[in-house]
């Protein structure tokens, strides 16, 4: 196979391979497949906007059909593929005890298939429900009805990132992501996220993606019980003994921790069990929404409605040293309710796979360190967090409808009387408020200082009527369930934190990641040498 990297086509121009050919100077005839590994869009000059592709090209001569390769003086790049798949540690396993999995998140998810692919058989435990009655119940909570702390964007199966734009984007260059995106595209996702830069399934298509990996493990031998909550773990000489669960326990020596960063009260069992924890920095703040088609002409310029709909990130460092960034940017989404507690609110973004909604959302962070946290030793980042939740529940009027504020208002310190040019997204409701008195003083700073700045970057970002949501705490988990090198935890043997929950990743594919990682330890612990 031969690696073509650096060519850049125009939107309206899709003929990848006579551009190929092209570069090689041979008859497309002579191509026998060609593989996209990657497709970026350029957009920095609005006059000069195109793809940049790199492909894996087969040819019917074979390689030594190239012979000159390097760089081009166009800057395209000839050489000889080096591209590997993933592979799984080989080998025959010690016939044992099942892994039990704690979470069906994308962590616990890609644990429990690398694990069934070896014929481990797990049993995957998951507090809330399967991804059907999961989106009926957050409908009903949506639409003004019960909230379920059981069943909700945070807890079900597929975790948080269901309910999300199922943006899988991941800076890792981990040759397990390719692995990651096979996986989904197997699974039923658009092809294109195996090779896009910027990949994203929508959460209507990802709701599907992760039945049918559900389906998957369960042919191959494992299984997966929802409504099941990891109760307690039994320990047996300082190593896992079994796993106590609200239908029973079930003998393990491995436990897989992918519990996703809101399981609170695991984090409070988990230290009671004497498991060492430890505070980590996270990031707080709002959810800003624009119009889409603001975003698209700021993007894109006269090319805006030929394009799919754009994206951005934006990122300023504050007088006060505080890191403020935008983060989970939903192009045509919906800001929306994302509670796991009563009395708490939060909000998270969604998009589906069109993201062809009025709004482009993102999250508007600022970091917060674990000296700001206060008293209360590793898991006072979990109470900042629910301080804060508490004061947006209570200025959203304590129904679960959410504090909004134009920009504009809020840099001036008073609660808007109305909307501007955006209109929010929200559901269940809204209230008109002031978000200087939801959000920490400092925080409130870096957004006023941050917003003109990235403003200056893309053009109406800091517009005066850009809707402002409260608030966003759920950006990662606040704490680190601290592991040894070989993936266990430094205070139990067979246990395996794993993912977004304990700290080791930080969107959908570093998750997902994660856990295929966890599944290699237990793999390699039990091969036969």
């Amino acid at each position: 196979m031969i690696r073509i990297s650096g060519i850049k086509l125009r939107p309206e121009d899709g003929n990848i391979k006579r551009a190929v050919a092209l570069e090689l100077k041979i008859n497309e005839s002579g191509i026998k497949n060609i593989i996209i590994r990657r497709r970026s869009l350029d957009a920095r000059k609005k006059d000069d906007i195109h793809y940049i592709y790199s492909v894996d090209a087969e040819l019917k001569a074979g390689d030594g059909a190239v012979k000159n390769t390097g760089r081009r003086k166009n800057g395209v790049t000839v050489s000889v593929s080096d591209h590997r798949d993933y592979a799984l540690p080989n080998g025959e396993i010690t016939p044992g005890k099942r892994p039990v999995i704690a979470g069906f998140g994308p962590a616990g998810m890609f644990a429990a298939l690398s694990l069934a692919r070896k014929g481990l058989c797990p049993i995957v435990l998951e507090r809330g429900k399967d991804v059907d009655r999961r989106r009926a119940d957050v409908e009903e909570f949506w639409n003004g009805g019960k909230f379920d702390p059981e069943s909700n964007v945070q807890f079900g199966e597929g975790g948080a990132g269901t309910f999300s734009d199922g943006k899988l984007t991941s800076r890792s260059k981990d040759p397990r992501g390719g692995y990651v995106l096979e996986e989904f595209v197997k699974a039923g996702a658009p092809e294109e996220i195996a090779y896009d830069a910027k990949p994203h399934i929508g959460t209507d298509r990802l709701r599907e993606v992760v039945k049918n990996i559900r389906k998957e493990i369960i042919a191959l031998g494992g299984e997966v019980r929802f409504e099941t909550r990891l109760r307690e773990i039994l320990v047996s000489e300082g190593k896992v003994a079994a796993a106590v669960t609200d239908s029973g326990t079930i003998d393990t020596d491995s436990v897989v921790l992918a519990v996703g960063h809101s399981a609170r009260d695991t984090f409070y069992e988990l230290e009671r069990e004497g498991i060492a924890l430890e505070r980590k920095p996270f990031a707080v703040g709002v959810r800003i929404e624009h119009r889409q088609e603001d975003i698209n002409t700021a993007q894109y310029g006269d090319m805006a409605k030929k394009l799919p709909p754009a994206d951005y990130m934006l990122t300023y460092t504050a007088k006060n040293g505080r890191g403020v960034y935008t983060f989970c940017m939903c192009p045509g989404g919906y800001v929306v309710a994302a509670a796991s507690e009563e009395g708490r609110l939060v909000v998270n973004g969604m998009s589906e796979y069109a993201r062809n909604s009025e709004n482009a959302n993102s999250a508007l962070l600022v970091q917060v360190r674990p000296e700001d946290f206060g008293g209360g030793g590793a898991l006072a980042g979990v109470e900042f967090q629910r301080r804060l939740e508490e004061k947006a529940f209570k200025a959203g009027g304590g129904n679960y409808s959410a504090p909004i504020q134009r920009f504009g208002d809020f840099v001036n310190g008073r609660p808007s009387v109305s909307e501007g040019s955006v209109r929010h997204s929200y559901r269940p409701g809204t209230v008109f408020a002031d978000l200087n008195d939801v959000l920490p003083d400092y925080v409130c700073e870096a957004i006023k200082e941050a917003v003109p700045q990235m403003g200056k970057r893309l053009r109406g970002f800091d517009s005066p009527d850009a809707l402002m949501t409260g608030v966003e705490t759920r950006s990662s988990s606040p704490v680190r369930i601290v592991r040894r090198d070989d993936g266990q935890s430094i205070s139990l043997e067979g246990l395996y934190p794993t993912g977004e929950g304990a700290g080791y990743a930080g969107g959908i594919v570093s998750a997902a990641i994660d856990g295929v990682r966890q599944a290699e330890k237990i793999i390699e612990k039990r091969l036969i040498k």
